[in-house]
């Protein structure tokens, strides 16, 4: 068992600005984003022009802040929005959402593919492997502040998190880090070692996501204004999760006609 001591959520300071740690991983996340891509884009059939991999960045990084705020709220916690729709823009209390992040992220990448000229999901699974990375920092994180923890458990690499009492729980932001972050990353970039169907990228991507996150959603803690939506045991993540599973399953079967 580990006891997480409390940690600063300011990694450093520059005279009055104040550098916290999930905006460095974020920050981190993005020039992993724009480091790997440029790496892909030496591919011919890689679909992406380096002159537009700063203008792909812009968008995507618009896309995931606004998005991942939004969903966040909607998703996650409505009832403060209703009530307050300015606490959308409160974004100093905290609260980004993946799957709405991952939502921006596809209007964005449509401007971007539309405004250009390129087909959609030819961007999208350029993309796709780019996204592992960021997601596993951001979880590095959520470890990091002490915050979205698992579930109460006795096994050995159990950790106590300061804000969340005495029992010792799954460290589940290292879960995800590992298998959403690092294992996602990994079969991503290999599988796109070869040209593949245009939508094929995006459909792993999607369904690898989807299985992994809803895994590890039983070791997580729900969230507690939330609590377990459906069936006493599905989480919200779950539920997003599984429609990311289906649209997953969409893509396959629409790249499998494509490229028959």
């Amino acid at each position: 068992m580990f006891q997480l001591p409390p940690i600063d959520p300011v990694a450093f300071s520059i005279g009055p600005l104040r550098i916290h740690w999930y905006g460095l991983m974020y920050l981190l996340a993005f020039i992993a984003f724009y480091g790997l891509g440029r790496m892909r884009i030496g591919d011919l059939h890689r679909g992406v022009a380096l002159a537009k991999m700063d203008d792909l960045l812009f968008y995507g990084i618009i896309g995931v802040i606004v998005g991942g705020r939004i969903g966040y709220m909607l998703f996650y916690n409505f009832a403060a929005l209703a009530t307050n729709p300015l606490s959308l823009f409160f974004i100093w209390q905290g609260g980004m959402s993946f799957h709405g992040g991952l939502v921006g992220v596809l209007i964005a990448v449509w401007v971007f593919a539309r405004s250009r000229n390129i087909e959609f999901l030819r961007i999208i699974d350029f993309v796709a492997p780019l996204v592992p990375i960021g997601l596993g920092l951001g979880r590095i994180g959520n470890f990091i502040n002490g915050e979205l923890w698992g579930r109460i458990t006795d096994v050995p690499w159990a950790v106590v998190f300061p804000a969340a009492g005495a029992e010792p729980r799954h460290p589940s932001q290292l879960y995800e880090f590992m298998l959403e972050g690092v294992l996602l990353f990994i079969v991503l970039w290999i599988y796109t070692l070869k040209p593949r169907p245009v939508g094929r990228v995006a459909a792993y991507f999607a369904l690898g996501y989807g299985i992994l996150r809803f895994t590890v959603e039983f070791t997580r803690e729900p969230d507690a204004h939330l609590g377990f939506i459906a069936f006493g045991w599905m989480t919200m993540g779950q539920l997003l999760s599984l429609v990311m599973v289906a649209v997953g399953i969409g893509l396959m079967r629409y790249s499998s006609k494509q490229s028959a």
